[in-house]
């Protein structure tokens, strides 16, 4: 009974000690051939001048400074890539040179370069200019016709004068028959389109003839 305590005794701190060098022989393989998986970020690269680099001396003088970017003052930039094998391979690099090469020629603005240069103005043009010269004097203008006048052999006038009537305020008005038309008419007025009554009186009334430019009385008629 004993001697079955003991060997599982052993067992047991055999296998502990096992799985003890098992693990170190892990580790140790992992430190030698895997590493770390993030790798030490590398120093920026100092680009010194072509005139050499400057050191610091004994007595304390100190270097050249050292402008962001790695680039020392006054000196050009490392030129990096010039090939096209830097570009996207899907690019059509006939048609990008044949685009830049094409010179623009509107009269707008050029979108693509930052100077503007504004178009000049549009020149005046004078409304007199359009205008044929006057080579001769200016006449005036021809006077207006006389108005025509009635020879005493004149048209008589085609109305009837058979009475009037007084208004309250004194106005008063004619009756004129011409044909089977009964007109009644104020002074000013234009009888037919054609006869205009100067004035009114109790036994005649005077008529103007518009288009003969003539006057006649006509006397108060009875029948």
């Amino acid at each position: 009974m004993k001697a079955t305590s003991n060997d599982r005794k052993k067992t047991i701190a055999a296998t502990s000690l096992g799985a003890v060098a098992l693990g170190c022989v892990i580790y140790a393989c992992i430190q030698l051939f895997g590493g770390s998986g993030t790798p030490p970020p590398a120093a920026p690269p100092v680009i010194v001048p072509a005139g050499g680099a400057h050191s610091t001396s004994a007595s304390g003088s100190s270097a050249q400074p050292v402008v962001p970017g790695g680039n020392a003052p006054g000196v050009a930039a490392t030129k990096l890539a010039s090939t096209s094998s830097s570009l996207d391979p899907t690019l059509d690099q006939t048609a990008m040179l044949r685009t830049e090469s094409l010179e623009y020629s509107g009269t707008g603005r050029n979108i693509f370069s930052a100077l503007y240069t504004p178009p000049p103005p549009p020149m005046a043009v004078s409304k007199f200019s359009a205008r044929p010269a006057n080579k001769g004097p200016v006449l005036p203008p021809p006077p207006p016709p006389p108005p025509p006048t009635c020879p005493p052999t004149c048209p008589p006038i085609n109305l009837k004068f058979f009475g009037t009537v007084k208004h309250a305020n004194s106005l008063v008005q004619a009756f004129l028959l011409q044909g089977e038309d009964v007109y009644i008419a104020s002074q000013g007025d234009i009888v037919g389109r054609k006869y205009k009554i100067v004035s009114i009186a109790a036994n005649s009334i005077q008529v103007m003839d518009l288009q003969n430019n003539n006057t006649q009385t006509l006397p108060l008629q009875m029948n």
